[in-house]
Order: structure tokens, then sequence, then C-alpha cells
């Protein structure tokens, strides 16, 4: 399910997104499409394979304005002209690099960076990842932590992870939004008379015995704090227990039995 939260902060309209050298024009509308979702905007192009493309278009599904919006230049240090920090996605370890950092930390880095200053987040070609050379013009580097025994991540996937790690370090989401038509939260008091409603309609119809309950009145209370019933379910519950105690009905409505009050 999606969930729609607060428009994200304008520290967001700090972060460039940067694909390096893309070959296959559908990740970059997937791309696009991908950083639309987490509130970034900033796109920009390293000598793309082919661009403009409608493939492109296709895969950005509503997010076409961004690729219209989208900066395509000729190298990674045009890309990066007029920032403070670049990080560089990459899954391969590096002689001579500075320590990488898991995406979430990375993430973290570049919110905070881009409090006060233009950042970057660079990925490179989808075969050959970012070459020495661009990895050698960004300050710091990060990784995704895949499975180690199938860690081939495409490039708009591994856009979408890092945008969203991006939105959750610019923004407390807060608690996700309440499901629709929730009710109340029963009280205490009325779980309890749940409960007792319960262990009547039990000794009524001999499923306990009352001088040997053995645990059944504590494995109930312990089962309904798992599931915090609401107001309304308790409710149901006390009205089958009713319609169960007061017995069959007889044609016309009438019972065989003697009708208890839901709230007794």
């Amino acid at each position: 399910m999606n969930a729609t939260l607060p428009a994200a902060p304008a520290v967001l309209d700090r972060i460039r997104v940067v694909l390096s050298h893309p070959s296959h024009p559908g990740n970059i509308g997937a791309a696009a499409r991908a950083m639309k979702t987490m509130g970034l905007s900033r796109l920009v192009l390293v000598n793309p394979k082919a661009f403009p493309d409608s493939q492109a278009d296709a895969m950005a599904a509503g997010a076409t304005d961004l690729l219209v919006a989208a900066e395509e230049v000729g190298s990674l240090a045009e890309a990066l002209r007029g920032t403070t920090l670049a990080m560089a996605m990459t899954a391969r370890r590096r002689e001579l690099a500075v320590p990488a950092l898991w995406a979430r930390d990375g993430a973290a880095e570049l919110v905070a960076m881009a409090a006060t200053a233009e950042v970057a987040l660079v990925f490179g070609n989808e075969t050959s990842g970012l070459s020495n050379d661009e990895l050698a013009m960004c300050r710091r580097w990060a990784m995704i932590p895949v499975n180690a025994e199938f860690s081939s991540l495409n490039l708009a996937a591994a856009v979408q992870v890092m945008c969203y790690e991006l939105r959750l370090a610019a923004i407390d989401p807060g608690s996700p939004p309440a499901i629709s038509g929730a009710g109340t939260l029963a009280s205490h008091d009325e779980v309890e008379g749940l409960i007792a409603h319960i262990e009547r309609a039990a000794i009524a119809s001999e499923f306990l015995d009352p001088a040997s309950p053995k645990r059944l009145i504590p494995r109930l209370r312990r089962m309904f704090s798992r599931a915090g019933p609401e107001k309304e379910e308790v409710a149901i519950l006390r009205g089958l227990f009713a319609a169960l105690e007061a017995g069959p009905r007889m044609p016309g409505g009438k019972s065989f039995g003697m009708p208890r009050e839901a709230g007794d």
C-alpha cells in the first residue's frame, strides 16, 4: 500500500541525482519516477546513450516533468560543478578509496550537508558502474547492503532505494496513517466485561468447569492484550455471546431461552 506523507522539505531540492553514462533509456525514466515518489526533482545525465527517448517517457509513468527538466552534460566534472559533497554509489571496493558508508549513513550525511550546500548522489553505468577516475571525484562513497550471493541491483532500483533513504533522512514521517474506518480502542473495563461475559457463557455451556478453570481466563486476557480490540469489536462479541446464551429461536423470532443484555 502507498501512504501519502507531508511534502518533502527544501533540503531535497539541493540534492541532485547524477546518472553517469546510462545506457538504457528505460532506466532513466524509471529513475525519474523513483525520484519523484520520494520528493526529489533534480536529475543530471552524463552522456546518456539515448535521451530523450520514448522508452524513458514510458517508464517515467507520470514523472516526465523531471525528464524535461533534466540537465544533460558531457562529463561528471560538469555534473558536480557547484556541489560541496558528492557521494558515489558503487558495489565494488576500490584501492586508495576513502572508507565506505552504508546507504542509510550515506543518505544521512548527504542530507545534513544539503541543509546549507549543494550535494550530489552519483550512479554509474548499468554494466561497468563508475570508473576509478569518476569515483576519485567523489569525496564519499556508499554501498547498499545487498545479498552477497546475488548483489546485482538494477540502476533504477538502486536509485529508488537511495531516494527512499534520503527522504527518511530529510523528514520524520511520524506514525503511519490511521487505518480507514478504524474504531476507538476498547477500555480496560470494556475488555474485562467481555471476558466476564465469555466466562459466564463458558460455564453455562459447560465448556468451563468453575471448580477447575485452569488458565482459560488468563489466556483470554493475554489474547485480548495482544489484539487490542476496538469498542465496536467488543460490542460485536458481546452481542454474539448474548445471542448464544439466549438459545435457539422459535418461528417468529421468540427465543427458547432467557436472553441476557449485552452489557450485563
